[in-house]
């Protein structure tokens, strides 16, 4: 019975989590793309930096955008509407241009 017991509680534990938890990508200007896994709640300061680190960038230089908007260090997928399987658009900042 243990064994018929044990696959239930995995059984739901993941549904769990796939409520709270969205899989999105980051899309660049050249066309690369980079998957991470996210929760609703996260704030996406924190993607953004998880995104710069990966690509070897500075998160400093890095501006998100979801459907032609600016995303703010302080917004969760939550408050954007992302849903899962969205794509989040990434921006180099440049400086210069005379």
């Amino acid at each position: 019975m243990s064994e018929q017991g044990s696959p239930a509680p995995e059984e739901r534990k993941p549904k769990a989590e796939d409520s709270n938890a969205l899989n999105i990508k980051i899309v660049s200007t050249d066309g690369n793309e980079v998957f991470f896994k996210i929760k609703k709640t996260t704030k996406l300061n924190k993607l953004k930096a998880a995104y710069a680190e990966r690509v070897g960038a500075d998160a400093q230089t890095i501006r998100l955008l979801f459907d032609g908007n600016r995303i703010l260090d302080d917004q969760t997928a939550a408050d954007l509407d992302i849903e899962d399987g969205d794509a989040i658009e990434v921006l180099l900042e440049q400086v210069g241009g005379q």
